[in-house]
C-alpha cells in the first residue's frame, strides 16, 4: 500500500510538470525535455559504462543545432533516417539471443541517436508551420500512458502467454493487445478534440506509437537486465529514472515523427 501510495504521487506529480511545461508556453517544453534528456543519457552512460563526459557535450550541441537554428527539411531528414537507422539496428540487438559487446565508440552512437535523437524528434513533434501543437504533443503522451496502465490492467487479469520473457517475464501478449485496443479507443476519442489529425490518422499514429513504444520499453530492459539492475536510475519514487519513464517515447518519437510528417505530405 505504501508503494502504491509512493508510486501514485510521484505520477501525479510528474504529469503535473509535463502538462504544466506543455500548456506553459512551447520554451518551457523544450527545456523540460532537453533536461530529461541529459537524464537520460547520464542514466544510459552509467547502464552502459560508457565513458566521460563528452557525450552530454554532444547532446545539447545537437539539441540546440536542430531545435533552433536548423530548419533544412533535408538535413533534419538525414538525422531522423540516421536516428531510425540505430533504432532498427538495436532491435536487431533486442532479439539477438548472442551476447554483445558494443565498443566506446558504438556506445557513443547508441546514446547520441537512440537517446539524443529520440529526445530531439519528441521535442519536434508539436511544432506545424511555427506554431506549436499543445493538444497534438498531449495527445501522444496519452496515447503512451493509455497504453502502458491497460498493457499492465489486462495483463495482470487476464495474462497468460508471455510475450518476450527472456527479457521482460512479466509483460504478456493479451497484455500487449489490451493496451494497443485501449490506445485505439483514446485515439478515437482524441480524434475529437485534436484535428489537425484526421481519424484514421489518430489510429495510425495510435498503433505507430504503441508498437513502437513497447519495442523500446523492451529494449531498456534489456539494457537493464545486461547491466544487472532493475531500474535506470532512482530520481523518482516508486518509478526509478527518468529513462524508465521515457523509454517507450524516446524510442517511438522519430517514427511518430516520421509518419506525421507522411501525412502532411499526402494530406
Amino acid at each position: 500500500m505504501k508503494e502504491i501510495l509512493r508510486r501514485s504521487i510521484t505520477g501525479v506529480i510528474y504529469v503535473v510538470l509535463l502538462m504544466g511545461a506543455v500548456f506553459l508556453s512551447s520554451d518551457a517544453f523544450d527545456f523540460l525535455f532537453m533536461t530529461f534528456g541529459l537524464a537520460c543519457l547520464y542514466e544510459f552512460k552509467k547502464n552502459v559504462r560508457l565513458k566521460g563526459y563528452y557525450i552530454f557535450v554532444a547532446y545539447l550541441a545537437l539539441w540546440w543545432a536542430f531545435i533552433y537554428l536548423v530548419h533544412d527539411t533535408t538535413i533534419i531528414t538525414i538525422l531522423m533516417l540516421l536516428t531510425i537507422t540505430v533504432d532498427l539496428a538495436l532491435l536487431v540487438f533486442l532479439f539477438s539471443k548472442k551476447a554483445k559487446q558494443f565498443s566506446e565508440f558504438q556506445k557513443f552512437i547508441i546514446a547520441v541517436f537512440y537517446i539524443g535523437g529520440g529526445c530531439i524528434f519528441l521535442t519536434m513533434i508539436p511544432y506545424k508551420q511555427n506554431d506549436f501543437a499543445k493538444f497534438l504533443i498531449m495527445g501522444i503522451f496519452i496515447l503512451i500512458w493509455v497504453n502502458d496502465t491497460f498493457a499492465y490492467l489486462v495483463g495482470r487479469s487476464i495474462g497468460r502467454t508471455k510475450l518476450y520473457s527472456a527479457v521482460s517475464p512479466k509483460k504478456t501478449i493479451e497484455g500487449s493487445l489490451g493496451g494497443l485496443i485501449f490506445a485505439l479507443v483514446a485515439a478515437y476519442i482524441l480524434s475529437e478534440y485534436e484535428t489537425n489529425l484526421k481519424t484514421f490518422e489518430w489510429l495510425i499514429l495510435a498503433v505507430v506509437i504503441v508498437v513502437a513504444g513497447s519495442l523500446g520499453d523492451l529494449l531498456e530492459s534489456k539494457f537493464k537486465r545486461i547491466a544487472g539492475v532493475k531500474d535506470s536510475g532512482a530520481i523518482l519514487p516508486g518509478h526509478g529514472g527518468i529513462w524508465d519513464r521515457l523509454d517507450s517515447l524516446v524510442f517511438a518519437a522519430p517514427f511518430a515523427y516520421l509518419v506525421l510528417n507522411i501525412f502532411s505530405y499526402v494530406s
